[in-house]
Parts: structure tokens; C-alpha cells; sequence
């Protein structure tokens, strides 16, 4: 019959992730979990657990990016308010501090307005080179093996 194609399912089937009550797609983190390598033997909970806490801490980024547009009066969430987000909250700060350094960390703090790569309050242009720009390049983006303090071959 043309149309019914693919694997027929009972009635009463339903997917790891519809039964966890989950966005993520837990298949699709157990194959990637697979194909990483990460232990020899997976329990069959543990990509529901890997997921659920993947999708709690996206809600709450995207959470604290809805204040974050609330107070600057905009509509719309941008990457840089979802960045503004995560790293003004502490503890989401140091998990992505460690993850995935952001091209425009360390930001400009006010009680040290003359921070190297950001202009000066009234001035205008970049005072000296940024924080990543004078870090030798790694397939990763500029200077990441510098920022999460490993040792690359050129040091």
C-alpha cells in the first residue's frame, strides 16, 4: 500500500521520551552517547537523566534571558541576552566558564572601566588587544587552549 511505509507500532507504544514527559529526544542522546565512547556499558537510564538536565538548565538559561530582555525593555532574545544571562548568574557562570568560553568573556566590569580589550568609559576604539586575539589559534577558536588553561604544543 502506497503511504504506509515504515515500522508499524502497537497501539499502546510510546517513546523514552514522551513517558519521561521530556522536549529532548533521549534516542538521540543515548546514540550520542554511544558514539562518544564515554563507558563501556550504558545503563538504559542514563541518557533520560543526561537529557533532563540538559533541558532543566536550558529553560532556566532561557528563563533568566526573558528577565534579562524584561529589564532592558526589548522584545526579542537575542544570543546576547541569553549570554548576558548565563553569565550573570553565578553558578551558570563557572559551569559555562569552564564548557565553552564565550569571544567576549571577561566582560567589562565597572569598577575597572580600563579593562584590556574594551574601550574606556567616553573613549572611543579598543584600547589594547582583546583577551583572546593574542593567543595563538587552535582548532577550537583563538586562544581556547589558553583560556581553559591547558598546554598546547606551541607553549
Amino acid at each position: 500500500m502506497p503511504g504506509k511505509r515504515g515500522r508499524r507500532r502497537s497501539p499502546g507504544h510510546r517513546s523514552r521520551t514522551a513517558r519521561a514527559e521530556l522536549s529532548f529526544s533521549v534516542s538521540h542522546m543515548e546514540r550520542l552517547l554511544w558514539e562518544g565512547h564515554y563507558a563501556q556499558r550504558l545503563s538504559s537510564s542514563a541518557p533520560v537523566y543526561l537529557v533532563a538536565i540538559i533541558q532543566y538548565l536550558a529553560a532556566r538559561v532561557l528563563e533568566l534571558a526573558r528577565h534579562e530582555a524584561q529589564n532592558s525593555s526589548r522584545r526579542r532574545l537575542t544570543p546576547e541576552l541569553v549570554d548576558v544571562a548565563a553569565r550573570s548568574n553565578t553558578l551558570l557562570s563557572d559551569l559555562f566558564r569552564t564548557i565553552a568560553p564565550s569571544p567576549r568573556w571577561p566582560w567589562p566590569s565597572p569598577s575597572c572601566p580600563t579593562t584590556p580589550g574594551f574601550p574606556a568609559p567616553g573613549g572611543r576604539g579598543r584600547q589594547a588587544p582583546g583577551p583572546f586575539t593574542d593567543r595563538p589559534h587552535s582548532p577550537g577558536g583563538p586562544g581556547l587552549h589558553a583560556a581553559l588553561g591547558t598546554v598546547t604544543a606551541s607553549q
